[in-house]
């Protein structure tokens, strides 16, 4: 008698994931975030495709069995990690490798364009004003990169074509990677700061008042790695008393961002919708890396990008 296939259960945004190379090896089936938890207990497998839903966190914690792993389309697993999740012996797997040099030839682009003053050129074109100015130069500058993973690492390695001098913070020392004992001495010492971090107890905030006093007034703050690792009041704060010169945030607290936010009008702040690591066919590579992890799952060998569910991220990097 031939085994049932597994049930794929794919919590799904617009537009869906392409999985056809999975036609006749697995059952799918899909579900908005209301109907998760009536599904979860059916299902081998859940593909967190609408990665910005905490759906699974709210169904998780539910009666009946939960399926044998689950990935996520994305790099951070922060909106489904739940302790009920985290105590279960279900794999959880990311999009790791997906984004990292998309988000770290946006993090250049960004400081090219801040030392360049290129949003201050777009205003001023459309006033159809003529204002000479003069630019940094990028090339000798020194730059932060708070976060050693593969996207904090792609970051450090595009900064360094352009000639900047980088230091990249870990969770913990080694060999080429700051402890965060020495966060505060090289957000001094940057021209650059660029939060790359997962979301974790240990970074929530931790880009608060106290650090953005810390940094040189000529110093400009990037985030593309989790809302919440930054203290927004703090940074308007920072940016309106002109602690530091700009600052650009393409990830946030609240998503999307509301209209009434004051983040929109704070002077020196570039605001992006979480696209940094978004280029085109970004989600047809999401959808094969998830067959080609499936694949893999189906035939019983290990599964890369594996989490820890207890720090929050791939460890071993």
């Amino acid at each position: 008698m031939t085994p049932p296939v597994p049930t794929v259960l794919v919590l799904d945004a617009d537009p869906p994931p392409r999985l056809g190379r999975l036609t006749g090896r697995a059952r799918i089936v899909r579900t908005d975030a209301a109907g998760l938890a009536a599904r979860l207990p059916a299902a081998d497998v859940l593909l967190v495709w609408d990665f910005a839903s905490r759906a699974v966190r709210e169904a998780w914690p539910g009666p009946g069995p939960r399926p044998r792993w689950v990935h996520t389309a994305s790099a951070g697993v922060d909106h489904l990690m739940c302790p009920e999740l985290a105590a279960s012996d279900t794999v959880v797997t990311n999009a790791r490798g997906v984004f990292d040099q998309p988000i770290a030839e946006y993090v250049a682009a960004l400081v090219l364009a801040l030392a360049k003053d290129l949003p201050r050129t777009l205003d001023l074109q459309r006033e159809r004003t003529w204002r000479h100015r003069e630019a940094r130069r990028v090339a000798g500058t020194r730059a932060c990169v708070v976060g050693s993973g593969p996207i904090g690492r792609a970051i450090v390695r595009t900064l360094k074509a352009l000639g900047v001098t980088t230091a990249l913070v870990g969770r913990v020392p080694r060999t080429g990677i700051h402890g965060p004992e020495d966060l505060d001495r090289l957000m001094s010492r940057a021209d650059w700061v660029v939060a790359a971090a997962p979301l974790t107890e240990q970074t929530h905030g931790m880009f608060d008042a106290r650090r953005f006093g810390v940094m040189q007034p000529s110093a400009c703050f990037i985030n593309v790695g989790r809302g919440a690792l930054v203290d927004e009041d703090a940074l308007v704060q920072a940016l309106t008393r002109r602690w530091i010169a700009a600052a650009a945030l393409d990830v946030f607290a609240t998503e999307p961002l509301p209209a009434d936010s004051p983040l929109w009008e704070v002077p020196g702040l570039v605001v992006s919708p979480h696209m940094s690591g978004d280029t085109v066919g970004w989600r047809d590579e999401l959808g094969a890396q998830f067959v080609e992890l499936y694949e893999r799952w189906a035939a019983g060998r290990p599964l890369p990008n594996v989490v820890d569910k207890k720090r929050g991220y791939v460890p071993g990097h």
